[in-house]
Formats: structure tokens, sequence, C-alpha cells
């Protein structure tokens, strides 16, 4: 995993985005996958980690796992039926969409209370969609994130929190599984997960 970032003034003040994306990094997975990182992309991220941590109604999610339903480990909300988040999160979602040309129309939240909190190996489900692009603002303290090919092969490992962006891109939903591990002492994060149904008409 690449090494772990130290907080600095970015973290604090007014939340904001740069609209040009500067320094943003493509990272070619192999088939067809991609990611895109861009650390710090969000600037002064605690405030909105804290604004969507007050004002969502977060749920717990329930999974069949064999012949019995498991609790997952994080709390989820979907915006805005659950919460009315916040006009940087809307601003988030078309600068997204203008970049990648696809329209981001679904917002998920993710709430890793501590380090017990977790995601399993697993691709998004997208309605069978070959090239498909989920992108994930990463708001308080970072977590492992693991990405890695069906295939086989090492997993890509990056520390995503305090205003990172990943997108991941190309067949990566259908060719590759992605983690958040569990981890000890590890602090509260929010992850924003935008997703596409359609394309833009550009």
């Amino acid at each position: 995993m690449k090494g772990i970032k130290q907080p600095s003034l970015l973290d604090l003040g007014e939340p904001k985005i740069d609209l040009d994306f500067p320094g943003i990094v493509r990272i070619d997975l192999g088939e067809g996958a991609w990611v895109e990182h861009l650390p710090n992309w969000l600037k002064g991220h605690q405030d909105l980690f804290e604004t969507l941590r007050e004002t969502t109604g977060w749920r717990r999610q329930e999974r069949q796992m064999y012949d019995q339903v498991i609790e997952v480990p994080r709390l989820i909300a979907k915006l805005p039926d659950d919460g009315p988040g916040d006009p940087l999160v809307d601003a988030m979602g078309e600068s997204l969409s203008k970049r990648y040309g696809v329209k981001f129309d679904s917002i998920m939240l993710a709430y890793y209370r501590d380090g017990n909190d977790s995601v399993a190996w697993h691709g998004d489900k997208l309605k069978n969609k070959v090239d498909a692009h989920v992108a994930t603002v990463s708001t308080g303290s970072p977590r492992a994130f693991r990405i890695r090919l069906l295939s086989g092969g090492p997993s890509r490992d990056f520390s995503l929190g305090w205003g990172d962006l990943l997108v991941m891109g190309g067949t990566c939903q259908k060719t590759c599984e992605h983690t958040v591990p569990k981890l000890s002492n590890a602090e509260p994060r929010i992850s924003i997960i935008f997703r596409h149904h359609y394309q833009l008409l550009l």
C-alpha cells in the first residue's frame, strides 16, 4: 500500500474542489480496466465529513450469505433519499460527469465508523455494463482500498481519505474486484460514491 499520508491544512477550511483535476494519474490495470487517482481533490474535506455524518439518515444493510442473512459491517445511505447532502456533492457529480462523459445520476454514501467496518472483495453490479465509471471521494480518515484482476495477480493498493478521488473505469466492474479491509484503530471515514446509468449525448 502507498505510504500513509499526514494531515495538513488542506483538510480544514471551506470545502472546495478543483475543476481542472490537476495531477490526476491514470493507472492501467490490464484487460481494459483502469483507475484514476487524485489525492486531496476535495480541499477542506473535514467540514463536509461532519455535515454528511450529522445530516444523513444512515441505514444498516443486510445480505444473504449462503443459508443465513448477515449484516454488512458499515452504514449506507442514498442521496437525496436519506439526507439533504450538500451543494458541493452535487458540484462534484457535475464536474465528474463533464470529465468522463457520463451522467453520474446515483449518489451513495458509505460510513465506516471504525476499523471493524469493511467491505469484502466484490465488483459493483451495474446492469451488465462493460464500460462503466464508478467515482469515489473519500472524506475523513484514510482506509486501505485494494483492487485486483479476477484473472489473478497482485492487487493495487491505495490509502484513500482526506478528500482523495478514485475513479474506476473501463472494464473494472467486469474484470476486477475491490475491497476495503478491516483496520485496527482506524478513525471514521465516509466515502461518496457516484455511479451512472446513461451515457451523455455529447
